[in-house]
């Protein structure tokens, strides 16, 4: 019992994560509410991104980058924990926010074999889990970047280079995959974005190292 109190007092900071309590909620109420008469986000560039079912890999290894990267400041910094929680979940409130009085989805998701190999099959059971709504601006697009950023930020990995490249490359890899397995449009990618550089401004500043930049630039080719 003291083991677990000592542990609850020592990292009392986790209290950040009860957001989800009212992020679950709320994203479910819209999966149920938002089925039609929604907005379709569409743009011409939409159609020429092919479909690529490989693209499953990063998209669901985003789950266990997001999660992981989060677990793994706060135990080993506050600091960053504190940060990485504010951008996340300020982005995904506001995500909630647009997706209810904006309501938008998709309408280009393929026909699919499940039955032609594994990925397929992975892509059709994410299809029947996760609609085409609510989809403006992309959370998927937004958590990886606010990951790869927390990361970036942080001190004790700024000598990890190899942490560092492998986290921009998986983070590119998660935003193609939103628009390669047809999850989102390019809109809902670029509103990310966008989102993304804002908050930045509002929790780090304004402020990316040249180092930062130049690890960003060798992972990106």
């Amino acid at each position: 019992m003291k083991q677990i109190k000592s542990f609850f007092s020592k990292y009392r900071h986790m209290w950040m994560l009860s957001y989800g309590f009212i992020y679950i909620p709320w994203f479910c109420y819209l999966e149920r509410t938002v089925t039609r008469n929604y907005h379709v986000m569409h743009v011409s560039m939409d159609d020429y991104i092919p479909f690529n079912e490989y693209f499953i890999i990063p998209y669901m290894l985003w789950f266990l980058y997001v999660a992981g990267t989060i677990l793994y400041f706060m135990f080993t910094s506050k600091e960053d924990y504190y940060k990485m929680c504010i951008f996340l979940f300020s982005g995904m409130t506001i995500s909630l926010i647009i997706c209810t009085f904006f309501r938008n989805g998709t309408d280009f998701r393929p026909a699919l074999d499940p039955h032609k190999n594994i990925f397929t099959g992975m892509v059709a059971s994410l299809y029947k889990a996760d609609t085409p709504t609510n989809v403006f601006p992309s959370i998927h697009v937004y958590n990886s970047i606010g990951t790869h950023i927390a990361i970036m930020k942080s001190e004790a990995l700024r000598k990890r280079t190899g942490i560092r490249v492998g986290s921009a490359v998986l983070m590119v890899s998660i935003c193609l995959a939103t628009v390669f397995l047809k999850q989102h449009s390019v809109i809902d990618m670029i509103g990310s974005i966008i989102m993304s550089y804002v908050i930045f401004g509002v929790v780090y500043g304004y402020n990316w190292s040249a180092q930062d930049k130049k690890v960003t630039e060798k992972a990106l080719g």
